[in-house]
């Protein structure tokens, strides 16, 4: 399961209006970055038939079924404090992140 939080899920609500026929946030990782693997976000129509769909307070998310091996018990959140804004993600399955947080190892 992956959950997101208030402050995500009121961030996503507010950016999903400027994406025409968004439907949902897919989710998900992919090869690269300075700890070996870093997470994907982006705005889509709707889920692939075999993404794994997770809906919290109106907001659905996508996940496809290879990421979801890496991100699985994670929770999607928003920081919006003094070392900037954006989505952070609070991975149990994360042995070692980079200092940006943007990428991660397992």
């Amino acid at each position: 399961m992956i959950q997101i939080s208030e402050s995500a899920v009121a961030q996503v609500k507010r950016l999903i209006v400027a994406e025409p026929g968004a439907m949902g946030l897919r989710v998900g990782v992919k090869g690269g970055g300075c700890s070996g693997m870093s997470y994907v976000l982006d705005f889509v129509a709707g889920p692939s038939d075999t993404d794994k769909v997770f809906e919290q307070d109106g907001v659905q998310l996508y996940v496809d079924p290879k990421s979801f091996l890496f991100l699985n018990g994670t929770i999607l959140d928003w920081s919006g404090g003094l070392n900037g804004k954006g989505f952070v993600f609070n991975n149990p399955n994360a042995t070692r992140t980079c200092g940006c947080g943007e990428s991660f190892s397992v």
